[in-house]
Parts: C-alpha cells; sequence; structure tokens
C-alpha cells in the first residue's frame, strides 16, 4: 500500500485518495504539457430544456469507437495522446487499482468561475458500478459530494496537485459529485478522469 494512499469510506461508497501519486516535478510537466497539447472545446450541454457553453474546457481521448454521451452531448474519442497513454498505463499499474481504462475524460477549468455542477458518472455506457480514476494537475479545488437520497449527507475532499483519487463501488449509485465555483482562484487545473466505456 502507497504510503501516502488514504481509503475513504462512505455510505455504500469507496475512493482511495493518493495525494502524492506524481512528484511536483512530474505533476509540473503534465500540466504544462497538456494545457498545450491537447484538443481543447468548449461544448454545448443541454440544461434545463436549452443549450448552454460548458463552463469549462473538456477533451475527449480514448481507444476507437468508445464514444461517450452526456448532457445530452455525444463525445467521439480522438487518438490517445502519448502522456494520457503513460499515465492510464501507470494507474493501471498501481496496486490497489483493479481496473483497466479505454478512454478519458480532460476536464480544463482556466480559472476559479469555471465549475462542475452536481452529477453521477452513471452513464449507461459505464456499465454497473464503474471505477473512475482521476488525476488533478494545477490549482487546489474543492470536490463535493452529496448523498442522491439525502442531500443533507454531504463530504468534502481537497484535489490537490499530482493527486488521484479512484471512485468505485456503487458509488454512482448513490452520490453526486461537483466542483464549485471559487472565484478567489486565479489559476488553472486540469482533471483527467480515466474511465473503461462499454
Amino acid at each position: 500500500m502507497f504510503d501516502n494512499q488514504r481509503v475513504i469510506e462512505l455510505e455504500n461508497a469507496q475512493m482511495i485518495f493518493m495525494e502524492h501519486f506524481l512528484t511536483i516535478k512530474e505533476a509540473n510537466f503534465y500540466l504544462k504539457e497538456l494545457t498545450e497539447k491537447l484538443a481543447w472545446q468548449q461544448g454545448e450541454i443541454m440544461m434545463f430544456g436549452k443549450k448552454v457553453l460548458e463552463p469549462r474546457l473538456t477533451a475527449w481521448y480514448g481507444d476507437a469507437g468508445k464514444s461517450y454521451t452526456y448532457s445530452g452531448k455525444k463525445q467521439e474519442p480522438m487518438p490517445w495522446y502519448e502522456s494520457l497513454l503513460n499515465l492510464k498505463n501507470r494507474i493501471e499499474a498501481t496496486p490497489s487499482v483493479f481496473a483497466r481504462f479505454n478512454s478519458v475524460l480532460c476536464n480544463y477549468y482556466r480559472n476559479g468561475t469555471d465549475s462542475m455542477g452536481y452529477h453521477a458518472d452513471d452513464e449507461k455506457e459505464l456499465g454497473i458500478d464503474p471505477v473512475i480514476a482521476s488525476v488533478n494537475l494545477g490549482e487546489t479545488r474543492r470536490f463535493l459530494f452529496r448523498q442522491k437520497h439525502d442531500k443533507s449527507h454531504k463530504f468534502e475532499l481537497l484535489l490537490t496537485h499530482g493527486s488521484l483519487l479512484i471512485m468505485q463501488g456503487a458509488m454512482q449509485h448513490h452520490w453526486q459529485h461537483a466542483i464549485p465555483k471559487e472565484p478567489k482562484k486565479t489559476n488553472s487545473r486540469l482533471n483527467l478522469t480515466f474511465r473503461w466505456i462499454h
């Protein structure tokens, strides 16, 4: 077990958090390279019956044919970028990660006004009890959780530069998560969420 590994048990859910999955040097390298090299887009999503611009930039990479649909938007993957593939292989080789991944949704939060609302990664393409591996680069941001059936039941985690969070078990059935706006934060953050598309 990693010295910096923390197991987080919630009701009907389990997470593994590795605050120092990457060294500072590695994290700085990936932050700079991926910010500059990935094909970022600001997409439109359906909210309350109308199209709005996503409050962040996104990019979808993965194996050919592994499309992904969320918020009324279908994503077709671009071929793996080498650094994303290297990170995928490294996560899969981590002893406490019992999963494989064939795609990654990349999110670019340009500053603290970019955000993501409450949602669960429960789309049918992800299958039952998906394992989601989330690599975090750049600005530390709050990661909020709330139970679906009791929204007053909450949990919060700080996602730091170079950290890895594994969400697994029945978590996506019972919990939602969000990245709230933090207007005082001026630096950017990348979040790379590796997943298996069926």
